[in-house]
């Protein structure tokens, strides 16, 4: 059976490519993306942003019972949203937070998640490689369930 998991992107990462490059290198998530399918066939991606709370908290709830896992970057919504952290607590599909940027190594208000209790793992600092570690990590998990 094909692991399908849901990659999910909150607020402005829409600009990746062009946002500041020297925190978020200048490649977009499309860009990305095609590269993180390349190099995972066996797994089925789907890719899906939004820069609006309500549609992640709806796209979190619309994967319970459909992908095996979602790898979500809420940005700025890591430190402020209830909301997530209660959509995340709610559903049985597992979900790792990535985070482009090492979130310790800038503005103090990063430095604390509201999500992360709610998520499988953390991962950042990694750039966009943060996502393929999260994908690694979901492999190796379903791996050793088998």
């Amino acid at each position: 059976m094909i692991m399908k998991l849901l990659i999910l992107n909150g607020p402005n990462l829409n600009l990746l490519g062009t946002r500041e490059p020297d925190v978020y290198g200048s490649k977009t998530f499309e860009e990305f993306l095609a590269k993180l399918r390349r190099d995972f066939p066996q797994v089925e991606l789907d890719y899906s942003q939004s820069n609006e709370e309500g549609v992640i908290v709806t796209s979190l709830q619309e994967a319970d019972g459909v992908y095996s896992g979602v790898v979500l970057n809420a940005a700025a919504y890591t430190h402020t949203s209830i909301a997530i952290a209660d959509a995340i607590a709610a559903i049985s599909v597992p979900v790792i937070e990535v985070h482009i940027s090492n979130v310790f190594a800038r503005e103090e208000f990063r430095w604390h998640s509201v999500i992360a209790p709610y998520c499988m793992g953390s991962i950042s600092g990694f750039g966009l490689q943060s996502y393929s570690l999260a994908v690694r990590a979901f492999i190796h998990c379903n791996s050793i369930e088998q």
